[in-house]
């Protein structure tokens, strides 16, 4: 597959990426929206480890360069098209040599695409993974977004069927989002106070232009703190000794709430006052910097299992349709489930 236009930022990203390592100053990288990436491999017939491409923003252009399946999952309005006929989302699509698909820049809602192919983007793996990790420089190709005339190999598939994820299975998304939390471990009364708290879950944050895959921050507003300082730590009472970061957790530098995304860093001297559920980290890879808004809901730990369970029931190959091939006007039919 050759790059053709490269858009804003082309990453070659796998799930769960580069696990393990957090001890030695990784976080895990792969895709920021783990959800319609792991939707585009099992719909490309892939193993859901298998890379592919995230694609920011839209603004992309690639040419195949061989047979195979594809599938594109993810922000709306980028009218993707291959060889000028529209291409769906959430479906499987059949490529030939020579063919072009191309997105226009995704008017939303909805910020990042992600594209799979039968077979799996074939670069090398770095510390067990194939996922670039933008701060540190590795992985995918050369450690760096894809370019202008890069051309990346492909692995070895079996034609897989033409496959869609049904519409009442696919994540919906918004201009003004809700992120489900777990309070902690900064959490109150050591830390913030209960009005604090309440600010913090009660307030609509604006997601900064600033956000990108190390973290989506927000914008600044003075929460009530049950401490004048951060003592040894700093004078500031968001700071505390050096502590290790979760992926999702939510830091706060000052006055600046950060989530914490996947090329995230793994340590450091800010408080983390609350903790997003695994299953809505998704989100994040969706949410346009400059123009979306979030409010954070406290959850449960039981009721952050119940979400990840459904999630995981979404993904679940046996849930996808199965297509009959494109007739004449090019439509594909539904047959029955997988």
């Amino acid at each position: 597959m050759e790059i053709l236009v490269p858009g804003v930022q082309t990453t070659v990203q796998d799930h769960p990426g580069r696990t393990g390592l957090q001890a030695r100053g990784f976080f895990p990288s792969g895709p920021v929206d783990g959800f319609a990436f792991r939707a585009a491999n099992l719909l490309a017939g892939n193993d859901p480890r298998h890379a592919g491409l995230e694609i920011t923003q839209g603004g992309f252009a690639a040419r195949f360069r061989c047979h195979a399946r594809a599938a594109l999952c993810g922000a709306e309005g980028a009218a993707p098209t291959l060889g000028g006929e529209p291409v769906p989302l959430w479906q499987t699509f059949a490529v030939r040599p020579g063919d072009e698909l191309v997105c226009e820049a995704a008017k939303g809602p909805g910020f990042r695409l992600y594209l799979a192919v039968s077979g799996g983007i074939d670069v090398p793996e770095v510390l067990g993974s194939r996922s670039v990790h933008t701060l540190a420089g590795i992985g995918g190709v050369d450690g760096r977004p894809v370019l202008r005339g890069d051309v990346l190999p492909l692995g070895r598939a079996a034609e897989a069927p033409l496959l869609r994820l049904p519409q009442s299975l696919r994540p919906a998304y918004h201009t003004h989002w809700e992120l489900e939390v777990v309070r902690g471990p900064h959490g109150d009364p050591g830390f913030l106070t209960a009005e604090g708290w309440r600010e913090f879950t009660s307030r609509t944050w604006r997601v900064d232009l600033n956000s990108d895959r190390l973290g989506v921050k927000l914008d600044a507003h003075a929460l009530a703190w049950a401490r004048p300082d951060g003592g040894v730590a700093g004078g500031h009472p968001s700071n505390v000794l050096d502590v290790s970061y979760p992926v999702g957790g939510v830091t706060v530098i000052g006055d600046v709430p950060t989530v914490l995304g996947p090329d995230g860093p793994t340590s450091g001297g800010y408080t983390v006052i609350a903790t997003l559920a695994h299953a809505c980290l998704w989100k994040l890879g969706q949410m346009r910097p400059g123009r979306d808004t979030v409010r954070f809901r406290e959850i449960s730990l039981a009721e952050a299992d119940a979400l990840a369970a459904h999630t995981e029931f979404a993904l679940q190959r046996g849930r996808l349709e199965r297509l009959e091939p494109a007739g004449p006007a090019g439509a594909a039919a539904p047959a029955a489930p997988v």
